[in-house]
This record gives structure tokens, C-alpha cells and sequence, in this order.
């Protein structure tokens, strides 16, 4: 767009400014130019353009009525003609249009219209070229930026070399990847992530502190990040949000660059826990790790991560398991599979030490993917590459069993859990719960029906290994009265608990139920 400062600086208009208007107004973009004689323009008059009149309107309607018909209009000003019967601007209009804050040219008699819309055409076709040239000259460097590995940080330098914006890039998890004059908070970046999943994906965001203009950067056909700039939309000039449009394609260049190697990563790494499983191939194991940055040679611990709430390995949970021991300095090889992410790390240290980074890992990921109740399951420490198959095998159980558990730790080694769990870990779900369901049935309807204790006193009984009067004094009852519920307890179910077999059967039938 032009402005009427630019038309004003053009000698050869011969234009006088009779009116500047309100503050900046000679220097706000104009639309283009609108020639009429009409009395009231406003309805073909569109915002911002400029408005060439001889003051042929003056015999119907005065001139206050015709400027607050211009001004209704939104229009960025008047040119007045002048002619050989009005070889003044009238004063009424110069009144009219200073008490409207309009601006107000006057152009001489020798000059025509058409000679303002040669210059505004000329204007336009010089700004067209700048833009063009800078878009070619942005996306050269663009380019260079990308293909020099400068990633997503240095399409914000070039970006910046033009433009002094506020901008940040985002990915889907919330993570941030690139900062140049703008600070995002937890919550903010939790509020980006948030606007991209929707479908389709947010184009303004209200961060709190301001609204934010958000480009799309999409990859292999979904979006997987955003260039965020903290700038409402209605506040970017065109030239800033053809810009930024232009940035977030090259990004989405660097995302799929960054997406295939980590493709081909994880590729590599699933394929390693396939041969470590296998139990072959030792020599092709410890190069693979090698190439990971983890010490075949050396003590090597697995742990198995997985969400309890999610019936499959979310996306990005690979990522943010990867970026977290990346960040804590530890070498690892991370493989996502259907059911769980499996990593192999140097561990050097302590053992007690890998369920306390567990422990961090877990609430790392809880960050990123809240309400999905994160678990890990540690296996035992593998002297070197060629005894892992045992640790990965007892860290996808130990997994596995936590993630059927609805209470209890998040972290715990395979050594750690009783055996019974272990095995119920191996057993279809469906079928236990219809053991558990079929055992306890008849006493829950008689504490439903009657209001009765008898499977809290039977859980309180098996807590306290069996411990008649430690059990009595938990329960604040009579040895007697425990006596009593327990025997009617074994009428109900046909379990007397006095009896091994028996007792183990409504121990396991309760901890199927805590974990189901």
C-alpha cells in the first residue's frame, strides 16, 4: 500500500496538504483511489481509499454533509480538483474536513486525476517488486539456514534480520524449539499445543499476556508444530504476514528432515531390541549401541515406560523419553513400540540411582501427556550388551503388570513385585477378572444387601497375614465378631480361610481386583 505522504513527495502532482488530519494519518496505507461526484459516496467508497473530487456534489449537499458521507465510508482522505470555477478549495470544505480529522489535498488545475493514479499504480508496481525481491532474497537465506543445519533457530534469525517480531517455534507436545524476543511459560506452551491439535488448528491463540498469530508447520501431512508470533493477526503489516507464512513453509522442510532421521532412528532401534531378543547376532548388537553412544562393554539397564490410561504408545512419547535423558546426559537407545518404549542406557552408577531417574522420567512425561498415569518397569543390570535379553524381558513385564495395577507406584523393578503379579501379568485379562468377579460376587451382594463388612474384614484379614487378634484390633472389633464374619465369609464364596489353597484363591481374587 501507498500513503498520501508518498503522493505528496511526488513534485510532479503539484499536491497541497490543506488538511494533515489526525496524528499519522498522512502516513497510514492507502487503499486506492475513488473519483466521484456523488453526494453521498459511502456506499462504493471502500475503507481506505482516496477520494478525487471536483465538488460537483456542492448544489445538493453542503460540504460537512458530503466529508461526514466520506468519513462514514472510512475512506483515507479528499483530493480536491481544482477547476476554472472553483479555482479555490472552498473554505467550507476545508472547515468541514479539519473538524472530521480527514486529511485534505488539494491538486492543481493543470494536474489530472488520471495523473494520481499513474503515480499510485507506479507505486504499487515498485512496493510489488521490493516485496518480490525480498521474498526471493528471504528464501534464498532460508534455504541456506536449512541446508547449513542451522534448524529452526536460524529461520528465526533470518526472519529477524527484516522484521522485529516476537516469535517462537512450538511442536504438538508443547515443547519449545526456537526463541528469538518472545518468553513462553509451561502453561502457555501447554495452551499452543493444545490450539494445534484442534481440528483444524488455531490460527490466534490468547496466551494471557496478548493474542498470538499462529502459521501452521506441517509435515508428512499432519501439523506438527507452529511459528508463533506474539502479535495478534489484525496488528501484522502484510509484508510481516507474508513472512511468516513464507518461514513456516521452510520449517515444515526442516521438521520432515528431522522427522526422517528420527524415523530411521527408531528403525535402527527397534530392530536392535528384536536381536537382542532373538539372543543372536551379539556382535551386530553392541555396534548398534556403539552407534547410539552406549558402551556395549559396559553395565547396561533397561527400562520399559508406558501410560496406563492409553490402550497404545501415544505419539511423541518416544521423543519426550529420548529429550529427557538426552537433557540428564545419559546415553540410550530409545525404541517405541505398540505397548510400551523401551530404553537401554549406560548405567555406571548405582542401582538405587536408576529408579530415582525413573522416578524424574515419569513425572517428565506426566508433563507432557497429563492424565495418562505414566508407568516404568526397571529390569535388572546387564553386565554387558550380550546379557540384556533377561532385563529387557523382566522390564516389559514389570511394565506391563504396573500398568494393570489402578493403584500403587509408578516405578518399580521386576525383583520388586511379587511373583504372584508376575504372573497374573501372563494371564488373560478377561479370564481374571472373571475369577475375581465370580469369587467376590456373592459377598458383595450380601454387604450391598445388608450393609454388612465382610470383604473389608476379609482384605484386613489377608493384610495382616492372618493374624486373628492384630486384625480384630485394626478393625476395632471382637476376636469373636471377626471369627463370625470370616466363617460366614467361606459360607458365601466356598473359601475357608483357614485353609491354604482357599486363602490363596481370595488373596489373588482381591489383587486382581486392585489391578483391573
Amino acid at each position: 500500500m501507498f500513503t498520501l505522504s508518498a503522493l505528496v513527495a511526488d513534485t510532479s502532482l503539484e499536491l497541497r496538504v490543506l488538511v494533515p488530519g489526525g496524528p499519522g494519518a498522512l502516513d497510514e496505507p492507502v487503499a486506492w483511489v475513488h473519483n466521484t461526484e456523488l453526494p453521498d459516496p459511502s456506499a462504493y467508497v471502500q475503507n481506505k481509499e482516496l477520494v478525487l473530487t471536483n465538488g460537483l456534489w456542492s448544489a445538493q449537499v453542503t460540504a460537512a454533509e458530503f466529508v461526514a458521507n466520506v468519513k462514514r465510508a472510512r475512506a483515507a482522505g479528499i483530493v480536491f480538483g481544482l477547476r476554472v470555477e472553483t479555482p479555490h478549495t472552498p473554505e467550507d470544505l476545508v472547515r468541514a474536513c479539519a473538524e472530521a480529522e480527514l486529511p485534505l489535498l488539494e491538486i492543481a488545475q493543470a494536474v489530472p486525476f488520471t495523473a494520481i493514479s499513474h503515480s499510485v499504480s507506479a507505486l504499487y508496481t515498485e512496493q510489488r517488486q521490493q516485496d518480490l525481491i525480498g521474498m526471493v532474497r528471504r528464501g534464498d537465506a532460508l534455504a541456506t539456514a536449512i541446508s547449513r543445519g542451522a534448524g529452526a533457530s536460524g529461520v528465526l534469525r533470518v526472519l529477524t534480520k527484516d522484521h522485529d517480531l516476537p516469535l517462537a517455534v512450538v511442536d504438538r507436545m508443547g515443547r519449545l524449539l526456537a526463541t528469538t524476543g518472545a518468553r513462553l511459560d509451561e502453561e502457555q506452551l501447554r495452551t499452543v499445543a493444545a490450539g494445534l491439535a484442534r481440528r483444524p488448528p488455531a490460527l490466534e491463540l490468547d496466551l494471557g499476556t496478548s493474542l498470538a498469530a499462529l502459521y501452521p508447520v506441517g509435515a508428512v501431512g499432519d501439523i506438527d508444530a507452529a511459528l508463533i508470533c506474539l502479535r495478534p493477526l489484525s496488528g501484522l503489516a502484510p509484508a510481516e504476514h507474508e513472512a511468516l507464512e513464507q518461514a513456516a513453509r521452510f520449517l515444515s522442510l526442516e521438521v520432515a528432515k528431522q522427522q526422517a532421521v528420527q524415523a530411521i532412528e527408531m528403525r535402527f532401534a527397534g530392530e536392535l531390541l528384536e536381536m537382542v531378543l532373538s539372543g543372536g547376532r551379539a556382535a551386530e548388537v553392541a555396534g548398534r549401541l556403539r552407534t547410539f553412544g552406549v558402551d556395549p562393554a559396559g553395565p547396561l539397564a533397561v527400562c520399559a515406560v508406558a501410560l496406563a490410561e492409553e490402550a497404545a504408545t501415544p505419539h511423541g512419547l518416544a521423543q519426550v523419553i529420548g529429550d529427557f535423558l538426552a537433557a540428564e546426559g545419559v546415553p540410550a537407545v530409545v525404541a517405541g513400540g505398540t505397548q510400551d518404549v523401551v530404553t537401554v542406557l549406560t548405567w555406571r552408577r548405582p542401582q538405587p540411582d536408576l529408579s530415582m531417574l525413573a522416578e524424574r522420567l515419569v513425572k517428565a512425561v506426566d508433563k507432557r501427556f497429563p492424565g495418562g498415569r505414566p508407568v516404568a518397569g526397571l529390569g535388572g543390570l546387564a553386565p554387558h550388551a550380550a546379557e540384556l535379553r533377561r532385563p529387557l524381558m523382566q522390564s516389559r513385564e514389570a511394565c506391563r503388570v504396573l500398568r494393570r495395577s489402578r493403584t500403587g507406584p509408578a516405578v518399580r523393578g521386576f525383583a520388586e513385585l511379587g511373583t504372584h503379579r508376575l504372573l497374573l501379568g501372563l494371564v488373560d485379562p478377561g479370564t481374571l477378572r472373571s475369577f475375581s468377579h465370580d469369587l467376590l460376587a456373592s459377598l458383595r451382594e450380601h454387604d450391598a444387601r445388608r450393609g454388612g463388612d465382610l470383604e473389608p474384614t476379609l482384605r484386613a484379614f489377608l493384610d495382616h497375614d492372618g493374624q486373628w487378634a492384630t486384625t480384630a484390633a485394626a478393625l476395632h472389633i471382637h476376636v469373636n465378631t471377626l471369627r463370625n464374619r470370616l466363617a460366614k465369609a467361606a459360607e458365601l464364596t466356598g473359601r475357608d480361610v483357614n485353609r491354604t489353597e482357599d486363602r490363596v484363591d481370595l488373596f489373588l481374587a482381591l489383587a486382581i481386583d486392585a489391578m483391573t
